[in-house]
């Protein structure tokens, strides 16, 4: 389409230096000028009158025999009445020099040369007429024809047998966490948003009834957020509504009995816990069901990541993935949850599971839900469980008959147990050994027997 012929110029520049002697004098010249002006001058007078360049141009301007020095007393004196700067004069007629003078300027490094390639391009007989090549056909092309005019690049079939690509290995904590997704949706549950990383403690802990002197809420248990400190639009009818569930309680409960702070419950967090994201989802059913009078049961869970300032152990992080899960309905109890649990855990493998009483503030009865750990050697701990209290459910404006049993396990602690690892920081922290990952098979997890 077109021809090029380069064309080399060979010049030169003044440099940093250079350009500072072409606007202000060369140094011998501002070295004379100073010592003209003073009458006498010393080194030091030199030194502060011009600083390096004192030191550069004194040399050059003895030489020159534009100053004397007193061997006495070592002060300069002016020799000739005027001199002629030629070095700035040449400094600033660079394209009329000789090659002696630029070799000279040159040896003072007050000049480089310079290389530059130009190109002259001439358009020839194809130029204008020719078309770039298309990878593909565009739905455009067919609506149009014009596909049958256009040029395509050739198709490489020389590359189809190429090595298989090693990247990508989906990491085995994500495979578990894949698999048991795949199980709650097909035992009927529906998936809450959980990508809201930093949370109000109003969510996190006040709307789930636990008092603002909870040990769970002091800073060394919960990493709080510096900027921004503090949340914003939460929904006052329902903060008030909360307030006074803590403060005097309602409908047969007598509350917390202390001065709840707002202050407090709008002090951002990184959650602790999924229960928030829990927590919101039944308010949004509460204010369904206030829009349209109707109450619809429903299912949920949610899997993703919680923060907490725990001690490393080999249960427990600081950072983990927590399973969640609620049912909201009427006429829910206890026997429920313990039927929900173990065909939960028997579709995952589980069987043998023990329960022993806890205490939550907002669950009531509390389970925690133990199982046996095959390298460890014990029965570990895997989760917790529980029915969500009336003072949690009540401010949100959920029918009186409206029972919602939940639950919560460790997805690191489900991966250990199916891998066989003895810690979960082997699988989930700065201990994961990235080319293990690769080793291990997928995790395809299946109904153990009853």
């Amino acid at each position: 389409w077109t021809t090029s012929v380069p064309s080399k110029r060979e010049g030169w520049k003044l440099t940093a230096e250079g350009e500072a002697y072409a606007a202000k004098g060369s140094p011998e010249v501002q070295v004379f000028e100073v010592v003209k002006a003073k009458g006498s001058a010393t080194k030091e007078d030199l030194d502060q009158a011009l600083g390096e360049v004192g030191k550069v141009g004194t040399g050059v301007a003895v030489k020159n025999r534009w100053i004397a020095v007193d061997k006495a007393t070592k002060a300069f004196t002016p020799v000739a009445d005027s001199v002629t700067d030629d070095v700035k004069a040449d400094l600033n007629g660079l394209a009329t020099l000789p090659r002696e003078k630029l070799d000279a300027l040159k040896k003072r490094k007050l000049v480089s040369p310079t290389s530059t390639t130009s190109f002259a391009v001439q358009k020839t007989d194809k130029f204008g007429t020719a078309s770039k090549a298309v990878a593909e056909v565009t739905a455009e092309m067919i609506l149009k024809g014009t596909w049958k005019d256009t040029e395509f690049k050739p198709l490489n079939f020389n590359a189809v047998s190429g090595l298989r690509p090693r990247g990508g290995c989906l990491h085995p904590l994500m495979r578990v966490r894949s698999e048991i997704r795949n199980i709650l949706l097909l035992m009927g549950f529906e998936e809450m948003p959980t990508n809201q990383w930093v949370e109000s403690s109003f969510w996190n802990f006040d709307t789930l009834f636990q008092p603002q002197q909870h040990p769970a809420r002091d800073a060394h248990d919960t990493f709080f957020v510096e900027t921004p400190s503090k949340a914003q639009n939460l929904p006052p009818d329902y903060l008030e509504a909360v307030k006074e569930m803590h403060e005097k309680g309602g409908r047969g409960s007598t509350g917390w009995r202390y001065d709840w702070s707002e202050d407090e419950a709008r002090k951002n967090i990184l959650r602790t816990h999924t229960t928030s994201v829990s927590s919101r989802t039944l308010y949004k059913m509460a204010e369904e069901y206030k829009r349209t009078g109707v109450f619809t049961p429903r299912k949920y869970f949610s899997i993703d990541r919680v923060f907490r300032n725990e001690t490393l152990d080999a249960t427990h992080l600081a950072e983990f993935h927590q399973v969640e899960g609620f049912i909201a309905d009427r006429n829910l109890g206890l026997g429920h949850l313990i039927g929900v649990l173990k065909e939960f855990f028997l579709r995952i493998g589980v069987t043998g599971l023990k329960f022993k009483p806890a205490y939550n503030p907002y669950t009531e009865p509390s389970m925690e839900i133990f199982g046996y750990h095959p390298l460890l050697k014990k029965t570990v701990e895997l989760g917790n469980s529980g029915v969500f209290r009336p003072e949690m459910l009540l401010p949100m404006g959920l029918p009186e008959d409206v029972t919602v049993v939940a639950w919560g396990i460790g997805l690191e602690r489900t991966a250990a147990r199916m891998y066989s690892i003895r810690g979960v920081r082997e699988l989930f922290s700065h201990e994961q050994d990235v080319a293990e990952s690769r080793k291990r098979g997928m995790t395809w997890l299946s109904r153990a027997e009853e």
